[in-house]
């Protein structure tokens, strides 16, 4: 056993095991035999990540004697889509799956999310796990049973809640990652220490660039930091209708902006992620719960790290306030008409919020853009 690190998402039935560490992708199919017994494996990866670890996982699965069927999907956030998901699920039913059957998910957050989506529907609901490999996939999207795709109306508003059966972060795969990657995850990674770990930001602000840099022991514990967090969120509310909304810190405001730019390439989601929590801070010092100086704090962290703090250098971009307000209320989270954002009222406490005056967040807004 290679793995260093084990954790639980406590679901009473659904609950599952977090192994965090090195070389877990050679023994991946010692894990998820254990995991979900002999099933035949559909391997569901992308064109940029299937060269470098389709064929360790596949001959791992083997040497289980697993059955296992490979499928590659085009690489891209914009193929969040359920073109996708119904090529994907018409592959897979294809070869015959039964209810023991399982999908593994190898790639970054959109592959995780595709196929979580596809087992949800397949049979009405198939095994899946997750191998993610990217930090943003690590530490976030892969842990929860959050699943969905894109739609012309805005980012993940279709999707179910569907929890895997279990996720294996191997930490040696982020050697690979380009920085712009890299530091996409990174955005996630801060989140934790800015909603509810004050502790977490005080040890980013010092470790944060071992862990873009590749030092295995700050990988290790910022990836196992974020996943415990996330765990004991989600197992406190697994379905969203309380505390797990303080994860979407950033998001209503990155989502907008993604999806006014298309969810392209020109912009990632820890990117879009990144600007919008700076954007909520602002909107929270703006509205009297948090001190300037929390604001000032992050934004250096974030300028230190590497991590965009303003949308003002995207390249060929035009932004327009009332459009992205207009994408924000549009968004899942809207109640009774009424944006819900995730605010502020100090490092390591957040709260939401339903109830932001729109005049204060349109000014925010148009003086954010023009920066």
């Amino acid at each position: 056993m290679k793995f260093t690190d084990s954790l639980q998402v406590n679901l009473d039935k659904r609950s599952y095991d977090i192994l965090i560490g090195e070389g877990l992708l050679a023994s991946a199919g010692e894990h998820i035999y254990a995991a979900t017994g002999d099933g035949t494996c559909w391997i569901i990866s992308d064109e940029n990540v299937a060269p470098h670890y389709l064929d360790t996982v596949t001959r791992s699965l083997s040497e289980k004697d697993l059955k296992v069927a490979e499928i590659i999907l085009p690489a891209g956030e914009e193929h969040k889509n359920f073109n996708t998901v119904e090529a994907l699920v018409n592959a897979v039913l294809d070869g015959r799956p039964e209810r023991n059957s399982t999908l593994l998910a190898l790639g970054g957050g959109v592959v995780g999310d595709i196929t979580g989506f596809a087992a949800s529907q397949i049979l009405r609901g198939i095994n899946y796990i997750q191998i993610p490999t990217t930090l943003l996939a690590q530490v976030d999207s892969s842990v929860g049973g959050k699943t969905g795709v894109n739609t012309k109306h805005g980012k993940n508003l279709a999707g179910t809640f569907y929890q895997p059966r279990l996720v294996l972060a191997d930490t040696t795969v982020l050697d690979t990652l380009p920085k712009r990657e890299l530091l996409a995850g990174y955005a996630e990674v801060v989140k934790y220490g800015l909603i509810r770990d004050s502790n977490f930001f005080d040890w980013l602000e010092q470790n944060g660039e071992a862990v873009i840099a590749g030092d295995r022991e700050a990988r290790k514990h910022a990836v196992k930091t974020s996943c415990a967090a996330k765990a004991a969120i989600v197992a406190e509310d697994e379905f969203e209708t309380g505390v797990r909304a303080l994860l979407n810190f950033g998001h209503t405001f990155g989502h907008a902006l993604e999806a006014e730019t298309g969810f392209g390439a020109s912009l990632l989601h820890g990117e879009a992620v990144a600007i919008g929590m700076i954007m909520a801070l602002n909107l929270s010092v703006r509205m009297g719960l948090c001190p300037a100086e929390n604001l000032y704090r992050a934004t250096a962290h974030f300028m230190e790290i590497g991590l965009p703090v303003s949308v003002t250098n995207r390249k060929n971009q035009k932004w327009d306030a009332s459009k992205l307000i207009e994408h924000m209320a549009h968004d899942k989270k809207v109640k009774d008409g009424k944006i819900r954002f995730i605010l502020i009222r100090a490092i390591g406490d957040a709260l939401v919020n339903h109830d932001a005056n729109p005049l204060i967040v349109e000014e925010m807004l148009r003086e954010a853009i023009t920066k």
